[in-house]
């Protein structure tokens, strides 16, 4: 008789995965004998009817996408290649998918954005206006559903009627966590909600784990907004990075813990500093696609001088009129020369001219 453990035969965790722990302990207390227990749980699992099962997924709308369907997703393929960080990685041999738009549109041009569980109102902000540009631009928002900057990031593509992916790490057909059950199920009807568990599945850490690779795989680069120094949202990061897509990092204030994370990405893992959704789409779109102009103060009237335009300016006094021969000498220009520049400043409306002096127009600025 086989036993739980023995080689070949099923461990208690794997059977625990598989059937989920309520499951499991209810026939812990059943069984009188539990060496048992490995003989008849392992039964039951091969005892599935894999058709049976995907009749039932489609009559609660969900739909089994596996590698060579026309709804496959090539850059979930590049997960062959990538370093595994644990013994749930590789290709998933399918995903579960619920909701109207086709995978492999979905996330044909999309951008992952995670971030902390407990988000703060500056982070949530800040995943919420880049989701709502990406959306705009009709990029996919691929997140995970949970608390904080993952609700933020649906919750801000979906407020501009941007496409949006949850990838859980529960079943399909189920919520978690059970709050964002209204989110997600406006996600399926709207977008579309994947994963690699069986419908009916409860979460798991490692099936968070899993998740998280598929995140940075549909997307083609992946940001961090608000990152402890222990996040799950930097094992995303780090199978971005394993696959060779960009990783993007929000910074916070550098005293805030939730940032600390974020920014030692940017510091010692070569993170791209972003602030903004159209930073975002410089990164991951097409070359020369979106080109972010380096931010400037609004052009004054002064920048316009030419060189001794401005140096006669900078000699005219604001309070007390004086005559051109002092500012020529002020300004060390000749006096024919320092006329010329003030008859231009005055067209200008820089300076006035009044009894045969002169004076600045209100403050000439710097």
């Amino acid at each position: 008789m086989s036993r739980i453990g023995e080689p070949g035969e099923p461990r208690l965790t794997d059977l625990v995965h598989d059937l989920g722990a309520v499951t499991v302990l209810a026939e812990l207390r059943a069984k009188a004998d539990h060496r048992e227990l490995g003989d008849d749980l392992a039964a039951r699992i091969a005892a599935a009817d894999p058709a049976q099962e995907l009749e039932r997924a489609e009559a609660r709308g969900i739909r089994f996408v596996v590698p060579g369907d026309d709804e496959w997703p090539p850059a979930l393929d590049d997960l062959a290649h990538a370093p595994h960080l644990h013994h749930r990685g590789g290709v998933p041999v399918g995903l579960w998918c619920r909701g109207p738009l086709r995978l492999s549109d979905a996330v044909a041009q999309a951008v992952a954005v995670v971030g902390s569980r407990s988000a703060t109102t500056y982070g949530g902000g800040l995943a919420g206006d880049i989701a709502a540009v990406l959306a705009r631009e009709a990029w996919t928002v691929v997140s995970g559903a949970a608390f904080g900057i993952d609700q933020a990031a649906h919750r801000g593509a979906l407020a501009n009627r941007g496409p949006t992916v949850a990838v859980l790490a529960c079943g399909a057909d189920r919520a978690y966590p059970t709050a964002h059950r209204q989110l997600i199920d406006y996600v399926a009807d709207t977008g579309l909600v994947v994963s690699e568990a069986a419908p009916g599945c409860a979460p798991t850490k490692i099936r968070f784990l899993a998740r998280n690779r598929l995140i940075a795989a549909m997307a083609r680069g992946t940001v961090v907004v608000e990152a402890a120094v222990r996040s799950g949202a930097l094992n995303t990061a780090s199978w971005a990075d394993g696959l060779g897509r960009p990783v993007m990092g929000v910074p916070g204030p550098v005293t805030s813990a939730p940032s600390a994370g974020v920014h030692q990405l940017i510091r010692a893992r070569d993170a791209v500093l972003v602030t903004s959704g159209e930073e975002v789409l410089e990164v991951v779109g097409p070359m020369g696609s979106y080109v972010v102009a380096d931010p400037r103060e609004p052009e004054q009237p002064r920048d316009l001088l030419a060189p001794r335009e401005r140096q006669v300016l900078d000699a005219v006094p604001l309070l007390h009129a004086v005559d051109a021969d002092s500012i020529a000498r002020t300004a060390g220009i000749s006096p024919e020369r320092t006329r010329q520049s003030l008859r231009v400043l005055a067209r200008q409306g820089l300076v006035e001219h009044s009894l045969g002096r002169w004076r600045v127009v209100g403050e000439p600025g710097p």
